[in-house]
Parts: structure tokens; sequence; C-alpha cells
């Protein structure tokens, strides 16, 4: 899998692709492609990364507690009484 990097815009080969879709994972291991040369493996952020398109990964991908339902306060007082 190939992510861009936003800070360097480099194009980066995600290693360990398991860890990009656990949410609990806030590091990813990839290379990047720039140069001629094979790169070395790397530590990258899992925040800092996008798709080659620019799209954001999923918040499924980033957040823990994605699947937690945040209702207005308006709502959650209603549901209460």
């Amino acid at each position: 899998m190939f992510l861009k990097h936003k800070i360097t815009k480099e194009l980066v080969e995600i290693i360990s692709i398991e860890d990009m879709y656990d949410p609990c994972m806030m590091e990813v291991v990839g290379r990047s492609h720039a140069g001629e040369e094979m790169q070395e493996p790397a530590v990258y952020v899992k925040q800092e990364m996008i798709f080659p398109s620019g799209e954001s990964l999923p918040r499924c991908w980033l957040d823990p507690h994605y699947s937690e339902l945040k209702l207005p306060e308006k709502v959650a007082a209603i549901a209460i009484s």
C-alpha cells in the first residue's frame, strides 16, 4: 500500500499494512520512495499520512473510539429524562 506523507509530500510504501487498519497503533513502518535508491524503513505517524489522491485516512484507522456515538447535549438530556 502506498500513502503520501503530508509534511514531506513523499510517497511511502507501508510495510506493516495491518498496523494501518489498527486504530490503536499511532505509527506505522514504511519506506520512502524518494530518490533512485531504495530507502531504509522508517517509522511514520499515521496522522501525518494521506492517500496519494489527497484524501484523508478513514477515521476508523486513526481513532480507537470511532464507533462511540456522540450525542448533542440537548438530545442526551432528553434521552436521560
